[in-house]
């Protein structure tokens, strides 16, 4: 298992929820090689830690095989050098329990449990959800607050109490409120990753540890120097390079196709062969590519 040595960090400080890449015009098949590949190279460009299996991996159109398949494949690439987290995210909880287990067994370092999503349960249906999760894949376990895609948001009391267990660590969040997320690290010991690109530095700002990025597909080695120079107290340098990134971040994630937009930039870098998805997501056309290139070329990552 490869857990980040700070304890602040368990899982890193800019980890890449990486995309799946397919073979052929439909997405077929899942590209283990290439999935390796650009594992490697997220990591060569900065990256600390990966995720595998969440929506930018296009989790709801794989299946269990395909999923762990995939989780062994990035830890054989870079499971020596950083963690791999793999999600475990369904509104059954049943399904998303054999999942956890499952990327256990596939040699993941963690899991990421998103609150279910469309049933809207109860806090305490969402509270026995995410327990129930963590204890089928006994390992470290992040929670994952996006009410915007699932409807429900985890409340105070629900983070007081999901904080008291020993395999849940920490948060993803993508709630947007940076204030609750500030006062809730205060009174619990999870750790908080932001996870809104956009809020890097606010979250680092509130004593967060970093970021689940999307972006990072592109700019994870300018992410890294963001934080290195959090870390080192010049935060002024921090904005200014957090600043460069800002149009790659737009291009990647302003029109709320992550995944989608995330693979045209990573083809456009030569990380990976083919940008296809899986329906009912749409591969980004012609123009859609453009306006990524552009922001590529803009901020020097790619040659105009």
């Amino acid at each position: 298992m490869v857990l980040n040595a700070n304890p602040a960090r368990p899982f890193g400080a800019v980890l890449t929820a990486m995309v799946t890449p397919f073979h052929g015009d439909d997405g077929e098949a899942i590209d283990l090689d290439a999935a390796r590949n650009l594992a490697t190279w997220l990591v060569d460009q900065g990256c600390d830690g990966i995720l595998v299996n969440g929506t930018t991996g296009e989790s709801p159109t794989t299946n269990s095989s395909e999923k762990a398949e995939l989780v062994a494949a990035v830890v054989d690439a870079v499971g020596d050098r950083v963690a791999v987290l793999a999600g475990a995210g369904s509104n059954h909880t049943a399904h998303a329990a054999r999942m956890a287990a499952q990327a256990a067994e596939a040699g993941a370092d963690g899991i990421l449990v998103v609150t279910p999503y469309y049933s809207r349960p109860s806090q305490k249906g969402v509270v026995n959800h995410i327990v129930e999760v963590a204890e089928a894949g006994a390992l470290p376990t992040m929670i994952y607050d996006v009410p915007g895609r699932t409807g429900v948001r985890v409340a105070a009391d629900s983070y007081r109490q999901l904080a008291d267990h020993p395999l849940i660590v920490a948060t993803k969040d993508a709630s947007g409120d940076v204030g609750a997320a500030a006062g809730l690290a205060g009174e619990t010991d999870l750790i908080w990753y932001s996870g809104d690109d956009m809020l890097l530095l606010p979250f680092l700002a509130q004593g967060g540890a970093g970021v689940i990025s999307v972006a990072t597909h592109a700019v994870a080695c300018q992410f890294a120097q963001v934080v290195a120079a959090w870390d080192r107290g010049d935060h002024a340098e921090a904005l200014r390079i957090f600043r460069q990134t800002i149009p790659v971040i737009q291009a990647i994630n302003g029109a709320g196709m992550q995944a989608v937009m995330a693979k045209a930039a990573s083809q456009l870098l030569g990380a990976i062969p083919s940008r296809e998805v899986r329906a009912p997501l749409v591969t980004a056309d012609d123009a859609e590519v453009a306006a990524v290139r552009t922001a590529l070329v803009n901020d020097g990552l790619l040659v105009g």
